[in-house]
């Protein structure tokens, strides 16, 4: 049996709040209860100075180098590399520096990689990804789907799901009241995780209902836009803007809320789909990436297709109508969220450790 005393992992941190930031946060705190020490590499640490911030184009240049140093100092003492890696310019800028350098102070290194645009970033950029995995000796993905992506280019990986805090996140006990509905949305705000087209299906939901209200909780480049397309529709008075929040402070979001929507077009395994559930909160999500992997449609979830306005409103307008229906969805989900409990996930996670140190042990004897 292998002894693991320290792990390394590499990850962004809020703020920005974000589902990795969020999830390397999660991840270390969860083994730090493990009695093992967790030293953080942070590949979005802030800058010295402020004005390095407006400097777009050679701002990266001034994270990167305080980076690779603080890999090259930390990695040395880890028993273990655990990587969180994405698709696009990060996985070159933050997880191929920690992969290099892991082998260099000769460490086994994991690589959790969560990237739900893994498809078409892979479609133009495997060669270079690929030679980056060879040095790696355990891939994780958090989803079905991921681990079909990297199969497709012949890459063996273990999907190992992502941790899921149920001491914050617990079961609310709202009243269900159709004229005083709460719905919810907790993603940045980015055109990829289709905000304005819940928007557009909200403004369907309050011409039946309303008074029902809607809280958008994240931080992120299209808030002005998406400001304006409030305005438009005249929504002022049923949408709030919460900006970005932190853990506890979503879990008391959720703690009001009647259902959460989630349009994203691009996405792999949400933790934040998750949480509603863990809250029993009814969910109507959009069904790409891994999504369908995690939720089963009229089993804990209500699926439509991306970017489906009318469908969206429809499933709400179900939820509304239909206590059965609402009821099974949260005693379903419930029971969908066991397995992403701590306990369930840190004995697959240290198997896979263990397993990086055996192979690694088997190159370099």
């Amino acid at each position: 049996m292998y002894s693991i005393n320290k792990i390394a992992i590499v990850g962004p941190l809020s703020p920005p709040a974000g589902g990795m930031a969020n999830l390397t946060f999660k991840l270390s705190e969860a083994i730090s209860q493990q009695d093992i020490e967790v030293d953080i590499i942070q590949t979005n640490s802030p800058y010295k100075f402020k004005i390095i911030e407006k400097l777009k184009g050679i701002r990266a240049v001034f994270r990167l180098f305080p980076y690779i140093f603080s890999l090259y100092r930390k990695t040395k003492h880890a028993d273990v590399v655990h990587i969180m890696a994405n698709s696009g310019w990060s996985w070159y800028l933050f997880s191929v520096p920690a992969i290099f350098i892991s082998k260099l102070n000769g460490k086994p290194i994991v690589v959790n990689y969560h990237g739900g645009n893994a498809e078409n970033f892979f479609a133009n950029s495997w060669k270079w990804v690929d030679k980056s995995l060879q040095q790696v000796h355990c891939l994780i993905v958090p989803s079905k789907f991921l681990n079909a992506v990297f199969g497709r280019y012949g890459r063996d990986s273990i999907i190992i799901p992502n941790v899921l805090d149920t001491t914050i996140f617990t079961k609310n006990n709202r009243e269900f009241d159709q004229n005083n509905l709460h719905l919810i949305v907790t993603r940045n705000l980015e055109q990829i995780y289709g905000i304005h087209i819940i928007i557009k299906s909200f403004k369907i939901i309050v011409d039946k209902y309303p008074n029902t209200q809607l809280s958008i909780a994240g931080s992120g480049p299209d808030l002005e836009a998406l400001k304006e397309q409030v305005e438009e529709y005249k929504l002022s008075n049923n949408i709030t803007f919460t900006g970005r929040l932190e853990a506890n402070e979503i879990a008391l979001l959720y703690q009001s809320a009647d259902i959460m929507l989630n349009a994203s077009t691009i996405d792999n395994a949400p933790s934040s789909l998750l949480e509603a559930l863990a809250c029993g909160i009814p969910v109507v999500t959009s069904d790409v990436g891994g999504i369908p992997d995690m939720l089963s449609h009229e089993y804990d979830a209500l699926l439509v297709k991306k970017d489906d306005v009318l469908d969206i409103s429809k499933q709400v307008f179900r939820l509304i109508d239909d206590q059965g229906l609402r009821e099974s969805l949260v005693d379903n989900g419930l029971d969908t969220v066991q397995k992403y409990e701590w306990l369930i996930v840190w004995q697959q996670l240290l198997s896979c450790y263990q397993l990086a140190q055996k192979v690694w042990e088997t190159e370099n004897v």
